[in-house]
């Protein structure tokens, strides 16, 4: 990955706190900069996929990052000197990372995670491929300051709401907070033409929010080591080469060693939806596909991803697509 040194000094952009103390070493991959005064875009590219990161600096201090990535991993080398307070929205996908005294965290759809980056290097994985959301990035020292000349008695102290929410550098998670969703979905829909003004509004209004609420220990991260996740992977790699097959889940729970109650917990976990529901859409999501991108018959679409029975299979792609096999490659001509 090759950043031009001088890039990250226009204007006091903040890309050097999105990406750290070294941003040539911050993201494996391509990496390309566009920066236009107070916003900009980074673009990444790995062997997994593509993302992107649109910047906006509200006020000085606070930088807004709308993510958007399809891909399968992105190693993080993050690491900064200085004091911040993030928040992560996720829109849409699902984020694992990992944590200290090897165990793998996941943030979904409806989540925001509160932390301080300090446990913000290593892989990242997208179990489901893909991850859309937004963070706001206070760097705590500027942020008070700029906060405080633009609304004078401004009563969130950065420095005390960091120590409530960032316990010993572990992330701390809000599960389908609505009034976060509220302020992140708005942030997400601004026209462009408002969008800085609107960013200043939506960065305080989100501080009065973790200003009132009360970080219990009760909605903190489900954690789940790693040696349960790394088998339930495998297991559920090994089911998807091989979607004419039918396996239950007891027995995807017997080829992961795992009694049935925790793998179908740790499944959920990783994957955020139970194996029978994960396996029937990448089964209907595989009919779609063949019947967009080939003459097969619908009854042999149907043996390919494990249904014997013609009408069992009209029925799950209805109920899945809303329309029956027929229909639905009738309505691709």
């Amino acid at each position: 990955m090759d950043i031009p040194s001088d890039i990250f000094s226009s204007r006091g952009l903040l890309p050097a706190r999105v990406l750290g103390d070294a941003p040539e070493r911050a993201i494996e991959g391509e990496v390309r900069i566009d920066i236009n005064g107070d916003s900009g875009l980074l673009e990444i590219e790995t062997e997994s996929g593509a993302g992107s990161m649109s910047l906006v600096e509200p006020l000085p201090g606070i930088m807004i990052s709308f993510n958007d990535f399809h891909m399968e991993r992105c190693v993080s080398g993050f690491s900064t000197s200085a004091e911040v307070l993030c928040v992560d929205w996720c829109e849409e996908g699902r984020l694992e990372q990992p944590m200290a005294g090897g165990s793998c965290a996941y943030v979904a759809a409806g989540d925001i995670k509160v932390d301080d980056r300090s446990n913000h290097s290593g892989e990242f994985l997208l179990p489901t491929g893909r991850y859309r959301g937004v963070t706001v990035t206070y760097e705590v020292e500027r942020a008070q300051r700029s906060i405080l000349r633009a609304l004078e008695g401004f009563p969130v102290d950065l420095r005390r709401l960091r120590r409530r929410y960032c316990l010993d550098g572990t992330p701390f998670l809000l599960h389908r907070c609505e009034g976060a969703a509220h302020i992140f979905s708005e942030l997400s829909v601004t026209p462009e033409r408002i969008r800085k003004s609107y960013c200043q509004i939506k960065a305080l209004e989100l501080l009065l929010l973790l200003h009132v609420l009360d970080p219990l220990p009760a909605n903190g991260m489900a954690y789940f080591p790693k040696s349960q996740v790394a088998r339930v992977k495998q297991v559920r790699d090994s089911i998807a080469r091989d979607l004419s097959s039918t396996v239950t889940v007891e027995e995807a729970a017997s080829l992961a060693h795992m009694p049935l109650t925790t793998f179908k917990a740790c499944f959920k976990g990783v994957y955020g939806s139970s194996p029978a529901a994960y396996f029937r859409r990448l089964k209907m999501d595989l009919a779609a596909q063949l019947l967009r991108e080939s003459e097969m018959k619908v009854a042999d679409i149907g043996a390919a991803v494990g249904y014997d029975s013609p009408s069992k299979f009209s029925a799950a792609f209805k109920s899945a697509w809303g329309v029956s096999p027929a229909g639905y490659r009738r309505s691709l001509r």
